[in-house]
């Protein structure tokens, strides 16, 4: 794969197999190309990039190029908005069970630090 150049358009769409359909004034609607995704025979072998970049490294294997939806790779949805896939519920659970861990460590803190006062005030 290389760049992908286009002229003046309309519009641009991309199908669910990986084509690039652009509109232009004069031509109508045309394929410009096609968006590939790759899998690797060990993708915990990749190598991390950047926040969310990953490149082939030599315990990855070589990529193994594949049109999208086939031979277990994602598929393209063009023009949508990933949701979330974060449980609400669990993690308000989770936050709530810190608070409380945190509140209880907070008051085991100031216990253990009137005792320790009363305690130096009964060696006075």
């Amino acid at each position: 794969g290389g760049p992908i150049t286009l002229d003046q358009l309309t519009s641009i769409a991309i199908g669910p197999d990986g084509t690039i359909s652009v509109s232009h004034p004069d031509k109508g609607t045309v394929a410009a190309g096609k968006i590939s995704l790759a899998n690797f025979s060990n993708p915990a072998g990749l190598q991390l990039e950047g926040t969310n970049y990953y490149s082939a490294s030599a315990n990855s294997g070589k990529p193994i190029l594949c049109d999208p939806g086939s031979k277990g790779t994602g598929a393209l949805v063009s023009s949508s908005l990933e949701m979330s896939n974060v449980d609400l519920s669990a993690e308000f659970a989770d936050m709530i069970t810190t608070q409380r861990g945190f509140q209880a460590n907070s008051r085991i803190i100031t216990v253990s630090d009137a005792m320790l006062e009363e305690l130096i005030n009964l060696k006075r």
